[in-house]
Protein backbone atom coordinates (compact mmCIF):
# COMPACT_ATOMS: atom_id res chain seq x y z
CA UNK A 1 0.00 0.00 0.00
CA UNK A 2 2.69 2.55 1.00
CA UNK A 3 4.41 2.01 -2.26
CA UNK A 4 0.80 2.41 -4.42
CA UNK A 5 0.26 5.90 -2.45
CA UNK A 6 4.22 7.08 -2.86
CA UNK A 7 3.76 5.88 -7.17
CA UNK A 8 0.84 8.27 -6.73
CA UNK A 9 2.84 10.99 -4.89
CA UNK A 10 5.57 11.15 -7.76
CA UNK A 11 3.42 11.78 -10.70
CA UNK A 12 4.60 14.92 -12.51
CA UNK A 13 2.47 17.00 -14.38
CA UNK A 14 4.74 16.10 -17.37
CA UNK A 15 4.23 12.63 -16.75
CA UNK A 16 0.57 13.73 -16.91
CA UNK A 17 0.55 15.41 -19.99
CA UNK A 18 2.74 12.65 -21.62
CA UNK A 19 -0.20 10.17 -20.37
CA UNK A 20 -2.97 12.66 -21.90
CA UNK A 21 -0.97 12.74 -25.41
CA UNK A 22 -0.42 8.83 -25.08
CA UNK A 23 -4.23 8.15 -25.07
CA UNK A 24 -5.12 10.64 -27.11
CA UNK A 25 -2.55 9.32 -30.16
CA UNK A 26 -3.99 5.71 -29.12
CA UNK A 27 -7.72 6.70 -29.44
CA UNK A 28 -6.71 8.24 -33.10
CA UNK A 29 -6.69 11.75 -31.72
CA UNK A 30 -5.16 13.78 -34.81
CA UNK A 31 -2.22 17.10 -34.52
CA UNK A 32 -1.53 16.09 -31.23
CA UNK A 33 0.76 18.92 -29.45
CA UNK A 34 1.95 18.89 -26.13
CA UNK A 35 3.13 22.54 -24.85
CA UNK A 36 5.62 23.35 -22.28
CA UNK A 37 3.58 26.42 -20.92
CA UNK A 38 5.87 26.79 -17.71
CA UNK A 39 6.93 30.24 -17.62
CA UNK A 40 4.62 31.71 -20.28
CA UNK A 41 1.36 30.65 -18.49
CA UNK A 42 0.65 31.53 -15.08
CA UNK A 43 -2.06 28.89 -14.69
CA UNK A 44 -0.60 25.36 -15.99
CA UNK A 45 2.72 24.23 -16.95
CA UNK A 46 1.75 21.80 -19.58
CA UNK A 47 -1.44 22.02 -22.53
CA UNK A 48 -2.17 19.27 -24.40
CA UNK A 49 -4.10 20.07 -27.74
CA UNK A 50 -5.71 17.38 -29.89
CA UNK A 51 -8.17 16.89 -32.45
CA UNK A 52 -11.07 14.84 -32.86
CA UNK A 53 -13.47 13.85 -35.72
CA UNK A 54 -17.22 14.71 -34.28
CA UNK A 55 -18.71 15.52 -31.10
CA UNK A 56 -18.54 11.68 -30.21
CA UNK A 57 -14.98 11.34 -30.59
CA UNK A 58 -14.34 14.37 -28.81
CA UNK A 59 -16.42 13.14 -25.30
CA UNK A 60 -15.02 9.32 -25.91
CA UNK A 61 -11.36 10.83 -25.81
CA UNK A 62 -11.67 13.01 -22.88
CA UNK A 63 -13.33 10.11 -20.97
CA UNK A 64 -10.82 7.68 -21.61
CA UNK A 65 -7.98 10.70 -20.80
CA UNK A 66 -9.72 11.22 -17.55
CA UNK A 67 -9.75 7.38 -17.06
CA UNK A 68 -5.92 6.61 -17.83
CA UNK A 69 -4.71 9.77 -15.84
CA UNK A 70 -7.16 8.32 -12.52
CA UNK A 71 -5.02 5.41 -12.73
CA UNK A 72 -1.91 7.04 -12.01
CA UNK A 73 -3.45 8.86 -9.25
CA UNK A 74 -4.83 12.21 -10.64
CA UNK A 75 -8.17 13.55 -10.57
CA UNK A 76 -10.16 15.54 -13.17
CA UNK A 77 -10.34 19.26 -11.31
CA UNK A 78 -12.38 20.78 -13.81
CA UNK A 79 -14.26 20.06 -16.76
CA UNK A 80 -15.92 22.26 -19.33
CA UNK A 81 -17.46 22.42 -22.80
CA UNK A 82 -18.77 19.70 -24.71
CA UNK A 83 -18.28 17.23 -27.72
CA UNK A 84 -21.59 18.84 -29.15
CA UNK A 85 -19.79 22.67 -29.12
CA UNK A 86 -17.13 21.53 -30.48
CA UNK A 87 -14.26 22.17 -27.63
CA UNK A 88 -13.83 20.06 -24.24
CA UNK A 89 -11.33 21.31 -22.02
CA UNK A 90 -10.05 18.69 -19.33
CA UNK A 91 -8.16 20.81 -16.08
CA UNK A 92 -5.83 18.33 -13.73
CA UNK A 93 -4.32 21.48 -11.84
CA UNK A 94 -1.10 22.05 -14.30
CA UNK A 95 -1.89 20.24 -17.25
CA UNK A 96 -4.73 21.52 -19.72
CA UNK A 97 -5.64 18.97 -22.30
CA UNK A 98 -7.87 21.07 -24.76
CA UNK A 99 -10.27 18.77 -27.48
CA UNK A 100 -11.18 20.44 -30.42
CA UNK A 101 -12.87 19.45 -33.72
CA UNK A 102 -10.58 21.36 -36.33
CA UNK A 103 -12.98 23.58 -37.15
CA UNK A 104 -12.92 25.11 -33.40
CA UNK A 105 -9.57 24.58 -32.93
CA UNK A 106 -8.86 26.45 -36.04
CA UNK A 107 -10.79 29.30 -34.57
CA UNK A 108 -9.31 29.30 -31.31
CA UNK A 109 -5.91 28.98 -32.60
CA UNK A 110 -4.78 28.35 -29.25
CA UNK A 111 -1.06 27.27 -30.55
CA UNK A 112 -0.58 31.17 -31.57
CA UNK A 113 -2.18 32.60 -28.74
CA UNK A 114 0.77 29.92 -27.26
CA UNK A 115 3.06 30.92 -29.39
CA UNK A 116 5.81 31.51 -26.79
CA UNK A 117 5.79 28.06 -25.16
CA UNK A 118 8.02 25.18 -26.12
CA UNK A 119 6.46 22.44 -28.09
CA UNK A 120 7.43 19.09 -26.86
CA UNK A 121 5.61 16.84 -28.77
CA UNK A 122 3.60 17.11 -32.03
CA UNK A 123 1.46 13.90 -33.07
CA UNK A 124 0.34 14.07 -36.78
Amino acid sequence: MEDVKKAKKDVTNEDIARAAVDEASEKLGSDIVLLDTEGVSSFADFFVIVSGETDRHLESMAEDISRRVRKIGVHVTHREGSGKGGWLLIDFTGVVIHLFTREQRERYGLEKLWSRATEIVRVQ
